[in-house]
Order: C-alpha cells, then structure tokens, then sequence
C-alpha cells in the first residue's frame, strides 16, 4: 500500500486555506511526517508540544495534576515529571483518564488559537496529534491523514526509539483510546510508512501536491 485515498473524496471540496490533521499511533512517523510538510511550506503544530506548555511550571494544569497525583509527580525543582507522569497513565487506565480530563480541553482550544493567529498567514496548516479523534481536533480539521505502520515494526521503533522495556511498549501502544481501524475509517488518506524515510517523504508530498492543487 502506498497512500489509500477515503471513498468519496472530492477535489471540489478543498478550499483556500486548509487545516490538515494528522495522526496516527506511536512510533509511526508522524513527526517525521510533519516535518515533511513544513518543507513544504506548511504551518505545524505538534499537540505534544502543546501539551508540555500548558504543563510547565505554575501552570493551571500542572497544579489540577498535581491535586490529583500529589507533590511526588514534581520533580525537585517544581516542574512535571514527565516520566513519572507517564508510568502512572500507562500502568493505570483510570489515571490516565483523569490526566485526559484536565489536559484535552485545554490543549483543543490552545491549538485553536494557534490556528486562527496562524490562518492569515499559510495556507496550509498541520496539526500533529496522536488523539487527534479523542481530543475532537478532527472536528477542525478539514482533511485527515493517518499514517500507519505493522505492529512488529511499531515495536522495533519504539525499542530503538525510546529504549523502553517489552511491558511499556505494549502499554504505550494499548494506550490508544481509539483503534487504527476506526481511526482509517475517518481519515482522507492512509499512509504505509513500513519502508524507508524518503519513501514516506515522497508519498507526503504527493498528498501536499493534491490538497494545495487549487492554490496555485
């Protein structure tokens, strides 16, 4: 598989600027992905690094964490501890909810912001988000790429990746709220990225290419 295009899709419905949302499960290239688009010439905006800034020192989320964890998940000089933070959520199914109820809604309307500071300025805009369906930025979005990779290869990133233990990659890869068949279900297109890096680089710029046809 190279890209699959959703049945229905119709050129007629791009517009001027478009906000592009892409997702996928961990380890399967979506960084890499985004990277590609701002090459070429999109505006990124990586949920992630949403979530870090509104979880940074005195922030309001940090301190709801910390009423529902306890001091014990600061690090000493005040700030999150990232890593303690995420052995809690994905050990424990009901933990990582109550983080979900603090930090979704925030980081849903923070990249609203961004988008509407950022729409008079590209054309296109990407939003980078792994729970792009659970946080309800699809909603936002006017087309949807998922990229996808098999399992096993899944597993051999992440060990590379990220040096984690068998026990937490299967953990971090079950941690998904929503499977990656419902996930190609809402998307426009699909994306194999099993091969090679400028393989992935080729198949993003055909997608950019098709959406911004009509810039020209």
């Amino acid at each position: 598989m190279i890209i699959v295009v959703k049945v229905g899709y119709n050129l007629g419905e791009i517009k001027k600027d478009m906000i592009i949302g892409l997702t996928g499960d961990i380890a399967s290239g979506k960084s890499e992905s985004a990277k590609y688009f701002e090459e070429l010439g999109a505006f990124c905006i990586d949920a992630d690094a949403v979530a870090k800034e509104l979880t940074c020192k005195d922030k309001p989320a940090l301190k709801e964490i910390v009423k529902v964890f306890g001091d014990d998940i600061l690090s000493v000089d005040g700030t999150l501890n990232r890593k303690k933070l995420a052995d809690i959520i994905f050990s424990d199914v009901s933990s990582k909810f109550k983080v979900e109820e603090i930090l979704h809604s925030r980081i849903f309307f923070r990249i609203n912001e961004i988008i509407l500071k950022k729409i008079v300025e590209k054309e296109v805009i990407v939003v980078n988000a792994r729970l792009l369906f659970e946080t309800d930025l699809g909603k936002v979005c006017d087309k949807i790429v998922t990229i996808k990779i098999p399992y096993d290869i899944q597993i051999e990133r992440l060990a590379l990746r990220d040096g984690l233990s068998d026990d937490e990659i299967k953990k971090r890869i079950a941690s998904s709220q929503m499977s990656m068949e419902e996930k190609i279900k809402l998307s426009d297109f699909v994306v194999d990225n099993s091969g090679s890096k400028r393989s992935l680089k080729k198949k993003i710029k055909n997608i950019y290419g098709l959406l911004t046809s009509s810039f020209k």
